[in-house]
């Protein structure tokens, strides 16, 4: 299926749908960009494995350090608050290693905490909530704060991800390939 996106071609953008809602999407992708607290590596280990399960290739193509303020910011203004200020940008080699995460030395214990929280949000937030020992490894690194803006997060992706699938926006998704190649054509 495919509902006609905004006349811009995006599907994040002002809609002839749901106007309002579509803007409170987009409203909500925002926030989690410019107030999250976690650490960006952390931050984008989640929304990698995220955007994995939702099979979204142009999300896959994503690094918030290079893309997130051109698609967040007032064009002219420096913001004052984004996830792309706290801390390093992960490598190429790190995106890489997401898909196969259990096995790579690559990530700290908080990163493969926030990928294995996305990852079951996704798949089996059934178990996840009721699982006492993950939450108890969950707790000793993470804050409470720190666990409602990570599952905020992973929610935003998780939802407007396959909402944008389902309607077959993530075929002119507002993110632009960013590295000069054309748009994939997404999964059915």
């Amino acid at each position: 299926m495919t509902i006609t996106p905004s006349d811009e071609g995006t599907g994040w953008k002002p809609s002839p749908h749901a106007p309002e809602i579509v803007s409170a999407g987009s409203s909500f992708a925002e926030a989690v960009y410019t107030h999250s607290c976690l650490s960006l590596r952390e931050f984008e280990a989640a929304r990698m494995r995220t955007a994995q399960l939702n099979g979204c290739m142009i999300c896959q193509d994503f690094r918030a350090a290079r893309d997130a303020l051109a698609l967040y910011s007032v064009p002219g203004e420096t913001p004052t608050r984004s996830v792309t200020y706290n801390g390093p940008a992960p490598d190429e080699a790190f995106f890489a290693a997401i898909v196969d995460w259990t096995n790579s030395p690559l990530f700290s214990v908080r990163e493969r905490l926030a990928i294995e929280f996305a990852e079951r949000f996704a798949l089996e937030p059934k178990v996840l909530s009721a699982d006492e020992a993950f939450w108890a490894r969950m707790n000793a690194q993470y804050s409470e704060a720190e666990v409602v803006d990570l599952a905020h997060c992973v929610a935003a992706w998780m939802g407007l991800g396959r909402v944008a699938h389902v309607l077959g926006w993530d075929r002119v998704c507002a993110a632009p390939p960013m590295r000069g190649e054309p748009l994939p054509a997404a999964a059915e």
